[in-house]
């Protein structure tokens, strides 16, 4: 049985966690507004890009003369995962839930006989995927942003280095991997075609209006120079904003998770005290109890 020293030392280190724990939940609620603002800016504008980018492409006969951006290789032999996490731990399931879905996606991949590379977006995606895909592994991100608010120049570095694989014929597909921020409470890991440009399936909330007339997908405008030109200077900066779009709804999921479990754990490290300290006094009452019997025996034998 721990002696009542082993108590009081178990006691005052769940408290020293519990103040570590609560300090961090909020750093992560003074980090999370900023980044949410942030991520919640650059959603209207990457789906408008997006859509923009479908409608002038609806209107595009692909031909081997098309950008390959948009036409592919013709093969899908080769796909490249582009994995975005974060660099740092203690954000509960947010890095585990992202490199699971990431590892089926690996697993389908190859059992239909393609081939996969990998570019890991984040420390934890490098450290956990190295275990069991380090084979897989092209080239690592680490620290955009270098520990600040991550900027386009982020992005744009790893966009080029995409393009520049691309353009070497290193892979024929390439898709994006990352947490999709939803609310505070939910960060849904996604899976997102980036190469070549195929436009995103509706949402949830957008089939709820399939009764409402829909607009035919096409452009209303006329484009100088022609659609084809067009699209061969917007498809690389598409392919930029997209994968800065999910660099930022990764860091604002990153803060929320952080936050919630931090606060999980802060509640279950007082649950933990509490518990501690109903032993301790059973303990401290049991020892004082036989110090008593003994007084007493003694007193008698006496």
């Amino acid at each position: 049985m721990p002696s009542l020293k082993d108590y009081r030392n178990r006691i005052a280190s769940v408290k020293s966690t519990r103040k570590i724990t609560s300090a961090m939940k909020m750093v992560a609620a003074s980090k999370l507004k900023k980044a949410q603002d942030k991520a919640e800016a650059s959603q209207p504008y990457a789906k408008a890009m997006a859509g923009m980018m479908a409608r002038v492409a609806k209107n595009v006969i692909v031909t081997n003369a098309s950008p390959k951006l948009l036409a592919g290789t013709g093969r899908e032999d080769t796909h490249l995962l582009i994995v975005v996490t974060s660099d740092r731990g203690l954000a509960g399931g947010f890095n585990g839930n992202l490199v699971r879905l990431a590892r089926q996606e690996i697993r389908r991949l190859v059992s239909e006989g393609k081939t996969v590379k990998v570019v890991t977006v984040g420390r934890k995606a490098r450290d956990l995927l190295k275990r069991d895909q380090n084979d897989k592994i092209v080239h690592s991100f680490t620290n955009l942003g270098g520990g600040k608010s991550l900027a386009f120049s982020d992005a744009d570095e790893v966009t080029q280095f995409v393009l520049a694989q691309f353009e070497a014929g290193e892979f024929d597909v390439a898709t994006l991997i990352y947490n999709k921020f939803v609310s505070v409470l939910t960060q849904k890991p996604s899976v997102q075609q980036i190469i070549p440009f195929k436009a995103e399936e509706p949402s949830a909330n957008d089939n709820k209006k399939k009764e409402e007339p829909k607009e035919e997908l096409s452009s209303p405008y006329s484009f100088e120079p022609n659609e084809e030109e067009m699209l061969a200077l917007l498809l690389p900066k598409n392919l930029g904003v997209q994968v800065f779009r999910a660099l930022l709804d990764s860091a604002a999921g990153e803060q929320a998770a952080r936050m919630t479990a931090m606060d999980n754990a802060t509640r279950n490290a007082g649950d933990m005290i509490k518990k501690l300290t109903i032993q301790y006094n059973r303990a401290r009452q049991a020892y004082i109890t036989k110090e008593l019997i003994e007084i007493i025996s003694g007193a008698e034998a006496v």
